[in-house]
């Protein structure tokens, strides 16, 4: 598959060397042909007490947490290192995530390769001391200075959906903070994880024990990681249920956990907007990645007197896109990453079915020998207190609703356990910023602008995460705050 890959199996990286896993290899599968594509390194609780172990010493006995200008120079040293594999970590992309060949010119790939750029200017810009003044606080006259450190050792927990853009986000910053990393990547997606350890082992200068790169298929893993008192923050991108049990194993040391959860966002249409030209925008987004994406809008609310318009606009364009093999360059939606999340999709499907749901197009799988591929599913007729219409379902689903009016569409945008990411459609400015300022979400798209980029915070409210990823708010949480008062 790739020189960045040995013939008999990929490799971990603990203390800067690729080592075997101690439980051996694991098998990782092309979604989209059922077929086994090779051998992952597979760690265990050694093979990870190890990692921590080098992660503390890098961090604890070196000057890597000092040195903002060797940090810089490393990370612009690893983006560059990536920039000359890009087309060997395209390929494994494709083969083990299922990703449409498409996205790899973007989220997939290239984008979160050029986003370590940003990361990487941090170290020598951001003002890691502020000059807090003199006051005389209890009557001593007194020179204050606050001074942001890194937080020690950062435990890194990622999904499947978005491998590089996810490792990135959180490997680009947390090292740009002057921090020490333990990577747990998802089981489903070892390959793309330790390409990247390869590439930092052999063609950077990034000190030994600095990032650590864990495949294992034991899903436990990251649950000792959690818990275990060296590590001084967890950041954890997956779903809400797992991201509690994350806080749960963190509240044991109370070390620091950034989660970045679930979401069942809304995407609103005004009565004023191009109801089909929205819907179609709608149904189009949600068939990316098969689904598989975490700030997708899965929800269409829709003005109640233009509903059967609005169904039949979002049903041409679902029915339009076929489930295709990712490795074509005209695939929008690919395989799901498994037969175990196959089923899952499917599952909700049929709870639709029994909550009284119509199934106006999709609802089966696709006419295709082999691979985890859904048709893309509209379902309409179900209210919002609908199983498929509160739970994160991850495949290609979308659920129309009617609303009555701007207020109510609010309403219903908020009536939800997340509070991720959304959409709103109109014309009239005034109207579009009162309904942004109503929804409660982190990150909201206007008419089709895009909020994603490497100085943009992104994160959300409620069961949908703690803290933010990107931007400068993302990297300040891989920091501490120290104030340092001086009587003058």
């Amino acid at each position: 598959m790739s020189s960045l890959l040995p013939p008999d199996g990929s490799r971990l990286l603990i203390g800067g060397k690729l080592v075997e896993g101690a439980d051996g290899v694991f098998a990782t599968v092309n979604p989209a042909t059922e077929e086994v594509l090779g051998l992952a390194a597979d760690a265990n609780a050694a093979d990870l007490d190890a990692a921590v172990g080098a992660a503390r010493t890098a961090f604890d006995e070196t000057d890597w947490s000092r040195d903002h200008a060797f940090r810089a120079r490393c990370l612009a040293q690893l983006r560059t290192a990536l920039e000359n594999h890009v087309d060997e970590l395209r390929e494994i992309t494709i083969a083990e995530a299922g990703a449409p060949r498409m996205l790899t010119s973007g989220p997939q790939l290239e984008g979160p390769v050029a986003d370590l750029g940003y990361a990487a200017g941090l170290p020598e810009t951001y003002a890691w001391e502020t000059d807090l003044g003199v006051a005389e606080p209890m009557g001593i006259k007194t020179r204050r200075i606050l001074r942001r450190e890194p937080i020690g050792v950062v435990g890194a927990i990622t999904p499947w959906n978005f491998p590089h853009q996810i490792n990135f986000a959180k490997l680009g910053p947390a090292l740009a903070a002057g921090n020490t990393v333990v990577l747990k990547p998802a089981p489903d997606t070892p390959w793309c994880a330790a390409a990247v350890g390869a590439i930092i082992a052999e063609e950077t200068d990034i000190p030994a024990g600095v990032v650590n790169i864990v495949t294992s298929a034991d899903h436990t893993l990251g649950a000792r990681l959690t818990a275990d008192p060296r590590v001084d923050m967890i950041s954890f991108t997956g779903s809400t249920a797992t991201g509690r049990a994350v806080m749960t194993g963190a509240a044991a040391t109370l070390k620091k956990a950034f989660l970045e959860l679930g979401g069942k966002s809304a995407f609103i249409v005004l009565d004023d907007a191009d109801i089909a030209a929205a819907c179609s925008v709608a149904a189009f987004s949600v068939c990316v990645h098969a689904g598989q994406g975490c700030a997708l809008s899965t929800r269409l609310l829709v003005p109640r007197a233009a509903y059967e318009q609005a169904v039949q606009a979002a049903a041409a364009t679902l029915g339009g896109i076929k489930p295709g093999d990712p490795a074509d360059p005209r695939t929008v939606c690919g395989p799901l990453i498994s037969e175990r999340q196959r089923a899952r999709v499917e599952r909700y499907i049929d709870i639709a079915r029994a909550e009284g749901g119509r199934i106006v197009v999709g609802g089966g799988r696709p006419a295709r020998e082999r691979g985890f591929f859904v048709e893309p599913t509209l379902i309409a007729d179900i209210p919002n207190s609908s199983t498929v219409a509160r739970e994160e379902i991850f495949g290609p689903v979308l659920v129309i609703i009617p609303h009555d009016g701007d207020e109510d569409a609010v309403r219903i945008a908020n009536d939800s356990p997340y509070g991720l990411s959304g959409s709103v459609w109109g014309s009239d400015p005034e109207r579009i910023r009162r309904v942004t300022e109503g929804v409660r979400t982190g990150t909201l798209s206007v008419n089709g602008g895009i909020w994603y980029s490497a100085d943009v915070p992104f994160g959300g409210y409620k069961q949908s995460g703690l803290g933010r990823e990107m931007g400068i708010a993302g990297f300040e949480e891989y920091l501490e705050t120290k104030v340092i008062a001086t009587a003058a």
